[in-house]
């Protein structure tokens, strides 16, 4: 069997089992999160989130609702320089978005069954 046989017959099984892939993962959320950024935000979103009363006053004053601050959470960058990772019990996280134009900061308590926003700032305020 020739080469250009040989790589006639591969491509075609390739080009099937590609197929058949896509008809099995058609329509399922699979994703690839492997940074430490997509983890961490993936992990603390599928959490339940609860508020400090400071934040609570801040999204009031400001007219943030949940949904909004669920999106700044999944959509921001952490920055794990700031963030304190070295806790036994519950990781303090600091994540960095944008909104209204505006930078804005969070301090999340990543617990095990829970995530608490302990502080919600503007950058420049």
């Amino acid at each position: 069997m020739k080469f250009t046989q040989r790589l006639a017959y591969y491509l075609s099984g390739f080009a099937i089992g590609l197929i058949i892939l896509m008809f099995f993962l058609n329509g399922k959320e699979a994703s690839c999160d492997y940074g430490p950024n997509a983890r961490t935000v993936k992990n603390i979103s599928s959490k339940t989130i609860h508020y400090s009363n400071e934040v609570s006053e801040f999204t009031a004053n400001h007219f943030i609702d949940s949904t909004t601050i669920t999106n700044l959470i999944r959509y921001g960058k952490v920055d794990f320089s700031k963030s304190n990772t070295e806790l036994d019990s519950c990781k303090i996280y600091h994540i960095d978005n944008v909104y209204k134009e505006k930078a804005i900061e969070l301090s999340v308590e990543n617990c095990d069954s829970i995530a608490k926003i302990l502080v919600m700032s503007y950058v420049n305020e």
